[in-house]
């Protein structure tokens, strides 16, 4: 029997790596094996990308549209359910207009489907209520990029790991979500280059690590202050890069004046001596970089920790070189690229601004039609509004915010309440559960397109397979439905004719095609005709705002601190052999008995005071809800500090999470709320998060 080799990219992280789908004479997928010559991942694949061919079984698949009738779904053709998600929309338009209407597109899917679902939104519905899982990862990021340096993506390249003088990751735990790019720090640290970890928790980086600023949760912007007031008073800052590139030396200077590391102890947790210990080594290192994830991004103060982050580089001239830079580790596999397609209230393709005129005018042109006007609903603006009685419709692919979004219960409320509720997906998710119409979507090994990783390489992924039954791409199916909503708009053949409308619209990506994707194992943006072989490194000569702008921030408080009726701390974070909400690492027999489902991560004191054993079954309660689980007793958190994963809907911490938000992002602070544990009969097992909601 014949077989195939294909490559493509891994659907799991942002690192992008690249991997062959085996796929037998029947049409079967037999294996995965690394691309031997891929320039991130080098032959090697983490056990989330060997485990690829579980995700896209066609086991627990859907494989055709499904209407809900009372409690159960019904499977319907697909010109049945898109009919009546058109009239349910139509009824909508009349009775709210399309502001009460909108599109939560998925970082899973490729930059074609989210072009098509943004473009859907604005063009056919009339509406910027566009967004997608950005808004609870790594929209500060874009924000705080954009106003420092004009650019909010990573600035460096992967494989500078093995070219710089310094390593310094904070907030992050790059071996747990970006194995391979985690593996890559452990190589070139193991091979001489120094680290430094800044984390609340002692991760497998910080055990290695030269130092570990073992910090208090959501103190980042105290400890950068201090870092930089000590840097600029030992005149360790590095003045002729300031002058010739920066802007704004004096209000930072006066801001960080008397935050010296004494003040910050306090807040900080962290030794005066440390502090000027890890600001000496990053600035006065021929070259650093800097790594972070949500540890910084995920507080109340994300934005204006990640515009500390840029000062910090910026001040010691880190930037702009190979080796150096500011790199946000995104956490799903085409994260950058929704973001770049424009999936979000607030900018079109490429961060184009969705207020300005000028570019409303460039798109109206450009697609032969009006486009919305009115600002944008964000992900969670949709929840609230929803609630409120002034959001109606929702239409969402690759998503599953009933397992990911802060206050479940809140989150499960929205969703019942809307009017029309439309999910397409590949398993019955937690979400899909809930929806009205459910379509069946085509995965990844099942459709072409492109992803872009977080070093902003934009690549091929190839179609291997036929999809299950009745199953689609997701820009195909919003092809069809704006038809029937009366619009040509969408009006593709080929993935490859909706990447070149976009790479027309986009400048980044203006000089890219499937063609030149494919003869570069991807290219990085921006590419175009001033860089027609993409771009490693950003920021080389000068900054898309001409000077970048040095800004001053100052620390603000968790919206939750522990108090007497909570006493502890929980924080959240990801595992090694598991993935976003779990509905594709955890198809895996080989992935899933690694872990059970669902822990807490708790300090033998904290264990100790609460008489708890290894795994013994506890009851964890926060302002907003409660679950049940285990108890994972470990050092790597500090005493007073719990930390709880949330891949695991029977033990799903978005049970407890915190909803207050970054006023400018909107971004909910993930990272940090006050909650009680307490031990359950030793012969108890723990309740699932289903069982508990019916027990209601």
């Amino acid at each position: 029997m014949t077989s195939s080799i294909v490559k493509t990219i891994c659907p799991f992280c942002g690192v992008g790596c690249g991997i062959c789908l085996k796929v037998d004479g029947q049409q079967k997928l037999t294996g995965v094996e690394p691309q031997a010559s891929h320039p991130i991942s080098r032959g090697k694949l983490c056990e989330k990308g060997w485990s690829t061919a579980y995700a896209v079984h066609p086991d627990n698949r859907i494989t055709q549209p499904l209407k809900r009738i009372t409690n159960k779904f019904q499977p319907i053709s697909w010109d049945e359910a898109l009919s009546l998600i058109c009239d349910s929309l139509k009824v909508i338009f009349e009775e709210a207009g399309p502001e009460a209407v909108g599109v939560i597109s998925s970082a899973r899917a490729t930059n074609e489907d989210n072009y098509a679902a943004q473009k859907f939104a604005r063009a056919v519905l009339k509406t910027n209520n566009i967004d997608h899982c950005a808004r609870i990862c790594h929209s500060p990021t874009v924000a705080g990029l954009k106003q420092t340096l004009g650019s909010g993506a990573m600035t460096n390249s992967a494989k500078d790991i093995y070219d710089t003088d310094l390593i310094v990751v904070i907030g992050a735990d790059p071996t747990e979500n970006h194995s391979i790019l985690g593996g890559h720090i452990v190589d070139a640290h193991l091979k001489g280059t120094p680290l430094i970890v800044i984390d609340p928790r002692e991760t497998r980086l910080a055990k290695m690590a030269d130092m570990h600023v073992q910090l208090k949760p959501g103190s980042n912007i105290a400890l950068i202050n201090a870092m930089l007031h000590t840097i600029i008073a030992q005149q360790w800052h590095n003045q002729s890069f300031i002058e010739q590139r920066c802007e704004g030396f004096e209000a930072l200077a006066s801001n960080v004046e008397k935050l010296t590391p004494e003040s910050v102890e306090p807040i900080t947790g962290v030794s005066a001596e440390l502090v000027r210990k890890v600001a000496k080594a990053y600035s006065q290192t021929k070259s650093a970089m800097i790594f972070y994830g949500m540890g910084i991004t995920q507080f109340v103060s994300g934005t204006q920790s990640v515009i500390a982050l840029a000062d910090l580089a910026l001040v010691c001239g880190q930037i702009g070189r190979p080796g150096t830079g500011i790199n946000p580790l995104r956490g799903q596999n085409n994260v950058q690229g929704a973001c770049d397609m424009g999936c979000l209230p607030n900018v079109y393709p490429g961060y184009q601004a969705a207020d300005a005129a000028d570019v409303q005018h460039k798109f109206s042109q450009c697609w032969g039609g009006e486009v919305a006007e009115g600002p944008g609903l964000t992900s969670l603006g949709m929840t609230k509004a929803t609630l409120s009685g002034d959001f109606r419709g929702l239409i969402l692919f690759g998503e599953d915010p009933v397992v990911t979004d802060p206050d479940q219960n809140h989150v499960k409320a929205a969703l019942k309440a809307l009017d029309l509720l439309v999910v397409a997906e590949l398993t019955m998710t937690e979400t899909a559960k809930l929806a009205d119409i459910v379509l069946p979507a085509a995965s990844f090994a099942e459709k072409d397109g492109t992803f872009t990783n977080c070093e902003r390489r934009v690549q091929r992924i190839s179609q291997v397979l036929a999809p299950p039954g009745m199953a689609k791409g997701d820009w195909q199916w919003l092809r069809v439905l704006a038809e029937k909503l009366g619009s040509q708009q969408l009006s593709w053949e080929t993935s490859e004719q909706v990447f070149d409308e976009m790479a027309a619209l986009t400048p980044s990506y203006q000089g890219m095609s499937y063609e030149g994707l494919t003869q570069h194992h991807g290219l990085q943006w921006p590419c175009n005709r001033d860089a027609p072989q993409g771009t490693e490194v950003l920021h080389r000569d000068t900054f898309p705002i001409g000077k970048a702008k040095l800004m001053p921030v100052h620390f603000t408080a968790i919206d939750e601190p522990a108090d007497e009726q909570f006493p502890l701390l929980l924080t959240t974070n990801r595992l090694h052999f598991h993935y976003g909400c779990g509905s594709m690492t955890r198809k895996s027999p080989l992935l899933e008995r690694e872990t059970p489902a669902g822990v807490l991560f708790i300090n033998p004191v904290d264990a100790k005071a609460l008489q708890l054993q290894r795994f013994a079954p506890i009851g964890v309660r926060s302002r907003r809800g409660y679950l049940e689980t285990r108890a994972m007793i470990t050092d790597d958190v500090p005493p007073g500090l719990v930390s709880m994963p949330y891949h695991f809907k029977e033990a799903p911490s978005n049970q407890l999470t915190n909803t207050a938000q970054d006023p400018l992002t909107k971004m909910p602070e993930l990272k940090a709320c006050a909650v009680s544990v307490f031990p359950l009969p030793p012969n108890q097992a723990p309740k699932t998060a289903q069982q508990l909601w019916e027990e209601q």
